[in-house]
């Protein structure tokens, strides 16, 4: 989200030309497909595919710059974009910082790469504040006038200042619109974690560089082939909501997993490492405050040792997930116990294998969520819990989390389909959910000591043992 564009910033929400080519920069140097507002609507009514990486691209306000500079950038990159206009300052009405004519909105408005966007008549700080028949004329004369103006349907609208209730919104939807953006400059989510089109979130364009490494298309379509590991990206954050569930998602690095020689605050296990995320790994015994037995077979590369787990455990094991990561692989498979307990057990499903332990079970396994039978005799899987997870997203890359709510497991594997998961594994959780991001714990409330942990790190790095 783009508000006005000049030489030299004049308010906090500016951007210069200058800054805005870097950004045009960006978006094609990482790789991310610019799309229409048309596309983004389509696909969250129908899923419909979009391009990998996609970016909707928006101007509000209606300043020159967006004819001057904007509109040149984006024929000369192919660059779509939504410009958000009030039409009283186009009428002259509304006397303010620079604005485009109806005649440049026409040439812009006849670009395909341009959807017009209605941002009401007179831009009200806040339409809440309206009475039923003046917040009925912002939104329905506005898209009269544009529409007669310009002589196409006008679909979509933007709410100013990103201010809306249940009454705005629905009188939106009566005027006829199929979409409008909110807006918060602070905050923002993910289109796809919208409520419904009529509230569909954005971020501001301060925050591109923080979110450009997470932009995902959604799930693929039937029969896609998933894309490969990628163990080369950069390290990443991003706090996401759900279904009214907050997830905290950190991405990107190289996978390592820790034992460490005893139970620690993981905030403290990766202190003076190169670990720069970490999420609390699989279950281990209770019987002692200070023990590191874990429940299955573990094997970490801080140690280099392989412990098989306990033959009173591992029966109950069963068909849980195996995680085996090598120094460019990794697998998901059903444990056995017969097969997968000794070294050259795991070695045969992974001759390179450099860490392994059985999580909790399958959130998400072959890109679907898994139903409740799946979960057999996992205990309190049905709870609402806070939820510790891992595993590999849409783009290839590790993925560790937490959830900053309670939920059920159940639940939990829907909301990472649709955050972008292709496979989930969940891992100790409750008391024991434990996030950390450069040095600093992410959870809510401070987590109980764990003994064991799965790490991101900067590619090529190596853990020293604790």
């Amino acid at each position: 989200m783009y508000h006005d564009v000049l030489p030299e910033k004049e308010i906090f929400f500016d951007i210069t030309i200058e800054e805005l080519e870097n950004d045009f920069h960006l978006i094609e140097e990482q790789g991310l497909t610019p799309i229409s507002f048309d596309q983004l609507v389509a696909h969250l009514k129908t899923g419909a595919p979009l391009p990998a990486k996609p970016i909707m691209l928006t101007f509000d306000d209606g300043y020159a710059g967006h004819y001057d500079v904007v509109f040149e950038l984006l024929k000369r990159y192919q660059y779509p974009a939504a410009f958000s206009v009030f039409t009283g300052k186009l009428d002259g009405d509304i006397v303010g910082r620079s604005t485009l004519t109806w005649q440049q909105l026409k040439a812009m408005a006849a670009s395909p790469l341009v959807t017009i966007v209605s941002h009401s008549v007179s831009h009200p700080s806040d339409l809440r504040q309206l009475t039923d028949d003046d917040l009925r004329y912002e939104l329905t004369v506005s898209k009269q006038q544009l529409e007669e103006k310009l002589g196409k349907p006008i679909r979509y609208f933007t709410y100013p200042e990103g201010n809306h209730d249940e009454r705005v919104v629905e009188a939106t939807a009566a005027a006829g619109y199929q979409a409008a953006l909110i807006m918060d400059n602070v905050e923002g989510q993910f289109a796809g974690t919208s409520e419904n089109l009529l509230m569909l979130e954005r971020f501001g364009e301060s925050r591109l560089e923080e979110v450009i490494e997470t932009a995902w298309g959604g799930p693929p379509q039937p029969g896609a082939v998933p894309p490969a590991l990628d163990m080369t990206r950069p390290i990443v954050r991003s706090q996401i909501e759900v279904d009214d569930i907050p997830l905290t998602l950190i991405s990107g690095g190289q996978i390592q997993t820790i034992h460490a020689d005893s139970r620690y605050l993981l905030v403290d296990m990766v202190a003076d490492t190169e670990v720069v995320a970490a999420v609390d790994g699989t279950f281990f015994s209770l019987e002692y405050l200070d023990s590191n037995t874990m429940i299955g077979p573990v094997l970490s590369q801080n140690t280099g040792k392989f412990i098989p787990g306990s033959p009173g455990d591992i029966d109950k094991l069963k068909d849980r997930p195996l995680v085996l990561v090598g120094p460019q692989s990794l697998q998901f498979i059903a444990f056995d116990p017969a097969k997968h307990n000794t070294l050259a057990g795991i070695q045969q499903e992974m001759p390179d294998v450099s860490d392994a332990f059985v999580g909790a079970a399958w959130l998400v396994h072959r890109q679907e969520a898994q139903p409740k039978e799946t979960f057999k005799n996992l205990f309190a899987f049905e709870e609402s819990r806070f939820r510790a997870f891992w595993g590999i997203d849409q783009q290839g890359r590790p993925v560790v989390g937490a959830t900053q709510a309670q939920v059920d497991s159940v639940g939990l594997g829907e909301r990472l389909v649709q955050a972008g998961f292709q496979e989930a594994v969940m891992l100790d959780s409750g008391q024991s959910t434990s996030l950390v991001y450069k040095g600093e714990s992410q959870m809510i409330f401070e987590p109980r000591t764990v003994p064991h942990a799965v790490a991101l790190v900067p590619s090529s790095c190596q853990l020293r043992s604790r």
